[in-house]
């Protein structure tokens, strides 16, 4: 039967990069016949890329993009592609990233050999890489004030420069520790090789289902990271402090919290995100291949 609806979630503000992949891509998709959905938000960027909408083609409310397509395509990099999962439904179509800059590690496609793994798609003919997300809900005297969701992290930090200040870390009702510091990151298995290891944080294999606690230059010698199973409930506080201190979930979405505030994260009931696996590739090529690509350049520049 095949998936015939595609949706699109492109990189925000961005025209310049859509200028020959979309076009392509979109008579590509108008060829086999398929009905293609775009953001109403995104327009103008594509009529620009586009100059001409294919007759099968419709701009929807953004909530359609996730309910009414087979298929998510996401042009842009792994920034993009998290914002897509974070507005993943609990039936919500597989994703398929295509990585339009450096290189993706959740974006499982290049822009310049995508069209054969697309092609096995559209037919069914496809494997899907299951990710979690983490709920974050942020109480005050047991009511919430603010819920949302995170795939790679969600960290607590303070905006003033050079200003240290104090949290206590709760995990199924027991206490970790009190740490002073820049702040901490709760990563997941994908989020381990972003601002958790350039934290010290360890490196997870998606494969193993767990979270990470990453001081952010912890003011101590032994608080340290710690790795814990993802279904644990973990509360965290902040002591009273002069500044502001803020929320932040995947690098895209930032609150404002105080000592009043409870912050709870658990791993979500039953939301998840479905990515498109490409199959020539494995976590551990791309493990290397992200942190060794600019040793060529090294090389050359000596």
């Amino acid at each position: 039967m095949g998936l015939n609806t595609i949706s699109f979630v492109l990189k925000p503000k961005v025209t310049s990069e859509y200028s020959s992949i979309l076009p392509n891509l979109a008579r590509w998709l108008g060829k086999r016949k398929k009905k293609m959905l775009f953001d109403l938000k995104d327009e103008k960027i594509v009529l620009k890329a586009l100059k001409k909408i294919p007759p099968k083609a419709e701009f929807v409310e953004q909530s359609k993009i996730h309910t009414e397509a087979d298929l998510i395509i996401s042009l842009g990099g792994d920034g993009t592609i998290l914002g897509a999962c974070r507005k993943a439904h609990k039936k919500g179509p597989p994703i398929f990233g295509i990585n339009l800059g450096k290189l993706g590690f959740i974006t499982e496609f290049s822009q310049f050999d995508f069209f054969d793994s697309l092609e096995k798609t559209l037919m069914d003919k496809f494997e899907t890489i299951k990710m979690p997300l983490f709920r974050v809900e942020v109480s005050d005297k047991n009511k919430c004030l603010f819920k949302s969701y995170f795939m790679n992290d969600a960290v607590i930090n303070k905006i003033d420069i050079s200003r240290i200040f104090t949290l206590n870390i709760e995990a199924n009702g027991q206490q970790i520790y009190t740490v002073s510091g820049d702040g901490i990151i709760i990563s997941s298995p994908i989020g381990s090789t972003a601002y958790s290891l350039a934290a010290g944080g360890p490196i997870i294999h998606p494969a193993v289902r767990s979270l990470v606690l990453t001081p952010i230059c912890p003011h101590s010698l032994t608080k340290r990271p710690i790795v814990l199973p993802d279904n644990s409930t973990i509360n965290l506080k902040i002591y009273p402090t002069d500044g502001q201190v803020h929320l932040t979930l995947d690098g895209q979405e930032v609150i404002e919290i105080t000592n009043k505030h409870l912050i709870t994260v658990k791993k979500s009931s039953g939301l998840s995100a479905r990515l498109v696996k490409n199959l020539d590739r494995s976590y551990f090529s791309t493990l290397k291949e992200k942190f060794t690509h600019g040793k060529e350049n090294i090389k050359r520049s000596r």
